[in-house]
């Protein structure tokens, strides 16, 4: 099997680290937090044997790239994001008009906005944990998690610049990590302010030892607070983006979900998925999958399966 290749491109201001692998039709992979690139690697691989070119870089504010001000989370709003993707396939494949998407947890809410602001450069969008939502005209995103689930929810906790970090940063990069990619229960993720994490979680068995190894060693070197500032932007989205109120995301799409995900058991979102709220928004979504026993890091947790469902989308077009 190929070996997958590294390189920086720059991109929008940054030096963007992409990882990639195959020849063929480009599949861009866009991860989520707290991930890398890393996250896609069992999908890359497989896409790449199968006749593709898989491309996944490292977001802005993660891993290997480098040149966001990681002091200034207004540089980390969704134009921001899909900006750097745009300009990214440009530099990397100038002669391809549309490419497939393929986006999980917050790489699906850019890959999202990447399909409702540019449609022209998307053949094709299979996306997981995060559904596409309509922008509530009345309250902020901040607001809603304070008024649903109080202050210690974690996007709550994640506003202010540095107060979260320093709290990760005493309990370890290690533990953080793996008890976040640990986390099965269908229910929102509290931190309580100064006590960190209720519980210490067993390393997933998807997760190998060395898998686990390689996140440690990229956030001890870049830090969390790129990642933590996509939360930050989160208000300033809502601001920059009411001229799409009510628009929708007309691309062919897959949507995948793992039945424990804590994103799927928002309240309201299981309705809004099958009773007809999701496809009013996304008129396109020509598949709907919830992949029983798994939990939210399910490309990661269930490798085989994502990307056979990957790939049995993407040869339709």
């Amino acid at each position: 099997m190929e070996k997958i290749q590294h390189k920086t491109v720059p991109v929008n201001g940054l030096q963007m680290h992409v990882a990639e692998v195959g020849e063929g039709p480009v599949v861009l992979f866009v991860h989520g937090f707290p991930e890398l690139w890393y996250s896609w690697r069992h999908q890359m691989l497989y896409m790449a044997a199968r006749g593709y070119r898989a491309v996944a870089p490292d977001m802005r504010g993660y891993g290997d790239t480098s040149g966001a001000p990681l002091d200034d989370p207004s540089k980390f709003t969704i134009f921001h994001l899909v900006g750097d993707l745009i300009l990214l396939l440009d530099a990397l494949a100038p002669n391809e008009d549309k490419v497939f998407v393929v986006g999980h947890d917050w790489g699906a809410y850019a890959a999202w906005n990447l399909c409702l602001y540019r449609p022209d450069r998307v053949k094709a969008l299979v996306n997981m944990s995060v559904v596409f939502t309509p922008r509530n005209p009345q309250k902020t995103p901040v607001e809603s998690c304070k008024i649903h689930y109080g202050d210690d929810h974690y996007i709550v906790r994640f506003q202010e610049p540095g107060e979260i970090e320093a709290e990760f940063s005493q309990i370890g990069f290690r533990e953080v990590l793996k008890n976040v990619f640990a986390y099965r229960t269908p229910a929102p993720m509290y931190f309580p302010k100064g006590k960190g994490f209720a519980f210490s979680a067993e390393r997933p068995s998807w997760l190998t030892e060395e898998d686990l190894d390689y996140y440690v060693k990229k956030f001890e070197q870049s830090g969390l607070t790129g990642g933590v500032n996509y939360y930050r932007a989160l208000n300033l989205n809502w601001e920059l983006t009411a001229a799409w109120n009510g628009a929708q995301v007309k691309v062919p799409t897959k949507f995948i979900v793992g039945e424990f995900d804590l994103m799927y058991h928002i309240p309201g979102t299981k309705d809004y998925v099958h009773r007809g709220g999701f496809h009013k928004f996304v008129p396109l979504l020509k598949e709907l999958v919830v992949v029983e026993g798994a939990a939210h890091f399910v490309n990661q947790e269930r490798p085989d399966e994502i990307s056979e469902h990957i790939y049995a989308f993407l040869q339709q077009f």
